[in-house]
């Protein structure tokens, strides 16, 4: 069976809180640890009302002493925001409190907009030094030398294991000459997606792995009906236009028909961004998710889904796992 995870930003509902939010996170990474989840990812964001894991590091924490087995991390830390020191400690004193299963995502957009940037305190240059960044994140996970004048601590000796995230030839690059495991981010931006999947099996060179390991984003929006999940997906919809036309916030209601809200063209577009979905009730979400991992041959499926009432997300994520369980058995017999 495909290992299946989740993504979740800790999304903000209009008309909720963040700490309504971040409650939310816990009980769907404890709903979802139960449903077989192998993964529970987090990613950072800045300045946007709409989403709750900006210090992603303090929830991943919190996320991993609210479980027991889920692997739990950041999909991802973005590191030109960051000092690789800084991240080095952060992470291998989660992987000291939690051994085993701290996972560190790393990817080399901002995260937020230009003027957020400066407030972070991000230079013009800073994703110019990601590959190098990277390098040195690493290495301070491995054990310390003799003589070594900087260390992680804790962190030293961890093996944090690490994933280059990207939506663009350039992750794919990198992540095969440093043979490490990439995750696409075809939820949102899939447009190239099939050559960044081919240049990284064609170009993998063994490294922390030794073979390609590809991870393919999926969004989600499962209900016990064809049109109730079309529904549920208007809140992301809408989401995206507000973002593309400089109004982003919370998490919009969903609308019973978007083309009432939204010109045809702006749907289309974002449409398009949304194209790599599973929307409808389990049979239609099982159908659209084999279809994907049969056209793509992923290692390994994370989900998604920004559905605005938590029990529908909780329902969409159950239908999800079973979905999965279903590709699985499938596949299980074919290979019989």
């Amino acid at each position: 069976m495909i290992p299946y995870s989740v993504l979740d930003l800790s999304p903000v509902p209009a008309g909720s809180t963040p700490a309504q939010a971040l409650a939310n996170t816990v009980d769907l990474a404890r709903h979802t640890e139960a449903l077989g989840y192998h993964r529970y990812w987090m990613a950072e964001h800045h300045n946007m009302t709409g989403i709750a894991s900006a210090a992603t590091s303090i929830l991943i924490g919190h996320v991993a002493g609210a479980t027991s087995t889920i692997r739990v991390g950041a999909g991802g830390i973005m590191l030109p925001n960051h000092a690789p020191l800084v991240i080095a400690e952060q992470f291998g004193t989660l992987a000291t409190l939690y051994p085993d299963r701290i996972d560190l995502g790393l990817g080399r957009a901002p995260g937020t907009d230009q003027l957020t940037m400066r407030a972070l305190r991000r230079g013009e240059q800073s994703a110019d030094m990601f590959p190098q960044d990277v390098v040195e994140l690493m290495g301070y996970f491995e054990p310390a030398q003799p003589g070594q004048k900087v260390r992680a601590v804790p962190g030293a000796g961890t093996h944090v294991p690490v994933w280059i995230l990207g939506s663009s030839l350039f992750g794919a690059q990198l992540a095969a000459h440093l043979g490490l495991p990439y995750a696409f981010a075809s939820h949102f931006a899939p447009d190239a997606l099939e050559q960044a999947v081919e240049i990284y099996r064609a170009r993998f060179n063994p490294g922390a792995t030794e073979k390609p390991c590809f991870m393919l984003a999926v969004n989600v929006f499962g209900a016990d009906t064809d049109a109730e999940a079309v529904r549920l997906k208007t809140s992301m919809q809408q989401a995206f236009i507000n973002l593309r036309t400089g109004r982003p916030g919370p998490l919009p209601k969903p609308v019973d028909n978007i083309q009432d809200i939204a010109p045809p063209e702006m749907v289309a577009q974002v449409d398009r961004a949304l194209r790599v979905s599973a929307t409808g009730a389990p049979a239609k979400v099982t159908e659209d998710l084999s279809a994907l991992i049969d056209r793509h041959r992923p290692d390994e499926v994370i989900l998604t889904g920004q559905i605005h009432d938590h029990a529908a997300r909780l329902r969409s994520f159950e239908i999800a796992a079973e979905a999965m369980k279903t590709i699985g058995a499938r596949s299980g017999a074919t290979a019989s």
